[in-house]
């Protein structure tokens, strides 16, 4: 069992670095405090990518978001992604960190895409060292996001952010709480997202994560193309009430829009860290009698 203590990200609202934006970023640095990155698409020794992402480093905290390891998988952890990672890791220095509670390979087989595990006590025990032995090889504690799930287990024994907390207790890593995909599990599963929220302790989350999605006849698709919904931001309003202003990233992955567009979004976010910021301050009339 490890005591938690908050991992400390940048401040205030990022957006995505993406290939299509990179002229702009390079053009003039836009009005966001920090970007985040998908860790895999930086792992070869040099190019273009690479340049790029180290130059808007000298201008912007830079947070790594893995797409690719597979905590959860039965198959062995990859040692060469891993040392991929702590070489970009020690190259680019981020504030954050993070991976996804999924899984996505066997022995035989690597599947592109963030599949959910069964939330069990079995499962617990089984990610708990590989957790630990990731952030053993980083020099570094880690964040874990919930994903969106199109399915679930009948032998749950936890809820997603439940196993999470859990988790974090016993490995000192974080959690980046995604506060679309709690959306689209409580639309698509009858789950309840503010009761999520309610079952991870403030200390544990690092970052959250904002994005659009789709809605379809058999339910929702987190496909990260489109703005932020209403329903959304009003949770991102209740997180923030329990968690305060941790540092928030706006994603937008698919149907990329221009990149002023994407700013936009991050601005809607720093508005509402702004109220809430606003709504802690004493009222005028208690201010004048101090």
């Amino acid at each position: 069992m490890c005591d938690n203590a908050a991992i400390v990200g940048p401040h205030g609202v990022g957006i995505g670095l993406r290939h299509a934006h990179h002229a702009d970023f390079l053009a003039s640095v836009p009005a966001v405090d920090w970007v985040e990155v998908h860790s895999e698409n930086y792992f070869g020794d040099g190019g273009y990518d690479l340049h790029v992402l180290e130059a808007i480093r000298r201008d912007l905290p830079v947070s790594l978001h893995g797409v690719g390891l597979g905590l959860g998988s039965p198959a062995p952890l990859d040692e060469v992604h891993i040392g991929r990672l702590r070489r970009l890791a020690d190259r680019i220095s981020p504030h954050i960190v993070s991976e996804h509670l999924s899984w996505n390979a066997t022995s035989s087989a690597y599947l592109n895409d963030l599949l959910p595990l069964p939330l069990t006590h079995d499962a617990l025990e089984y990610l708990c060292p590989r957790v630990q032995m990731l952030q053993d090889a980083l020099g570094r504690p880690i964040l874990l996001e919930n994903v969106s799930a199109y399915t679930r287990f009948r032998t749950d024994q936890y809820g997603e952010t439940g196993f999470l907390a859990e988790l974090a207790r016993r490995t000192g890593c974080g959690v980046l709480l995604d506060i679309n995909n709690l959306y689209v599990n409580q639309c698509n599963h009858g789950e309840d997202a503010i009761a999520a929220i309610d079952a991870l302790p403030s200390r544990l989350v690092g970052e959250i994560h904002l994005a659009g999605h789709s809605v379809t006849d058999i339910g929702l698709i987190d496909d990260h193309g489109s703005r932020v919904t209403p329903d959304v931001w009003r949770l991102y309003e209740y997180a923030l009430q329990r968690f305060g202003n941790v540092p928030t990233l706006v994603e937008w992955d698919t149907n990329l829009p221009p990149l002023a567009e994407l700013v936009n979004e991050a601005e809607e976010a720093r508005m509402i860290q702004e109220r809430f910021d606003r709504s802690l301050l004493p009222d005028a009339s208690e201010r004048r009698q101090r």
